[in-house]
């Protein structure tokens, strides 16, 4: 990939184009950006849901854009030229699903995060106090298994039982949904904080396209951006917590499954986490997919089924192990954002998906629904 925000491989997504009222659908080829935008196939769902996805990327007539990396920098908010191309979020129509405390790091901060009931000063005490009270090694559990069962009723016992450690060890997996279709938003654009939160925190995810099958077809990176303070308040403030104005980001491209990329590349996948503030603070992270406590197409089969249907397909961010505790602005206070801290997140099979944050009042209001690009579709003869 070198010093490039995208991978090789079959790439799919959308951008906005000077002279066309709706998205337009691209992939790169010879690090050009081309528009392969075709009758039938005008929206990635029904690329996606053709039964031929990659092939179509890879063999689709199309037009150069421009360069890639020229598009990519055109889309960073408020550096951009309207008069050239910019990227938008890689699905249109796709339900925005997720799975949350799907790894042990992240399953104890959602417990610190419930017993501070979203006081970040007491969460460097109660991180030890839990930590001592569970005196196992929950990254070996199996959710739902025996073993498992035996550690729930240990910490029910000592008085510690959590409805995330329900989730992240019993036999129900959390799946949530974090966005509307037509909602994300893409690289460079800014993610969005809901202006009651003083304690919250990127989400960088690996999240799977899904077809109404229930087919795995390829995967994306995500910032399942998350209000640490409102959800540790409670659990049911999950909706408020994490669906809001531009919460939910995703890209640069989705990488189609092919001969070279397929759901086990996936699993391998080694994400880091770049976090850059305007006060010259600095934070890295990392986050294996091998540490993932349960398996994806596990996390696929409780979003999607004989219980529950997507006509229209659906993206599932996998969750996170990331979970950071490094102190910004004094000691025991913990990390939280700022406002126009940039986030970057990035694995060598899939790029790099880079946003700047802002309150979610102040990103662009979401107002292009799926009505609207359906409308213009038509009106371009493209259904």
């Amino acid at each position: 990939m070198g010093d490039r925000h995208y991978p090789d491989g079959t790439l799919l997504g959308r951008a906005r184009v000077p002279g066309h009222s709706h998205p337009r659908i691209v992939t790169v080829r010879n690090d050009e950006l081309v528009d392969i935008t075709a009758r039938g196939f005008a929206t990635v769902r029904d690329i996606a849901e053709s039964g031929r996805a990659a092939e179509h990327v890879r063999t689709a007539a199309g037009q150069s854009l421009g360069t890639a990396d020229t598009i990519l920098a055109n889309s960073v908010a408020g550096q951009g030229d309207a008069n050239l191309p910019s990227l938008l979020s890689p699905i249109d129509l796709q339900a925005i699903k997720a799975s949350g405390v799907t790894f042990v790091v992240s399953l104890l901060e959602r417990v610190i995060e419930e017993q501070a009931r979203g006081d970040k000063s007491r969460a460097d005490s109660l991180r030890g106090e839990i930590l001592g009270l569970i005196g196992t090694d929950l990254s070996a559990l199996v959710p739902g298994s025996d073993t498992a069962m035996k550690v729930k009723a240990a910490l029910i016992e000592r008085g510690v039982w959590s409805q995330y450690l329900e989730v992240g060890i019993g036999p129900d997996a959390e799946i949530f949904t974090k966005g509307q279709p037509m909602s994300s938003v893409g690289y460079g654009a800014e993610v969005g904080l809901h202006p009651v939160s003083s304690w919250n925190n990127p989400e960088p995810e690996v999240a799977l396209l899904v077809t109404s099958k229930g087919d795995i077809i390829g995967a994306t990176l995500g910032n399942d951006v998350n209000l640490r303070d409102v959800e540790g308040r409670s659990a049911l403030l999950l909706g408020k917590a994490k669906d809001n104005n531009a919460s939910a980001s995703l890209g640069p491209f989705l990488r189609l499954f092919d001969g070279d990329f397929t759901l086990e590349t996936v699993k391998q996948s080694e994400l880091s986490l770049l976090v850059k503030g305007e006060d010259g603070f600095v934070l890295e992270g990392h986050s294996s997919m091998s540490q993932i406590s349960r398996t994806p197409e596990s996390l696929v089969a409780a979003t999607i089924g004989g219980h529950h249907q997507y006509p229209d397909g659906l993206v599932l961010y996998l969750g996170t192990m990331f979970a950071p505790v490094q102190d910004r602005g004094g000691a025991g206070k913990g990390f939280t954002h700022k406002l126009s801290d940039v986030v970057a997140i990035s694995t060598s099979e899939l790029g790099t998906l880079s946003n700047r944050v802002n309150l979610s009042t102040q990103c662009p209001p979401w107002t292009y629904g799926a009505s609207q690009l359906l409308r213009d579709l038509a009106q371009a003869d493209l259904l």
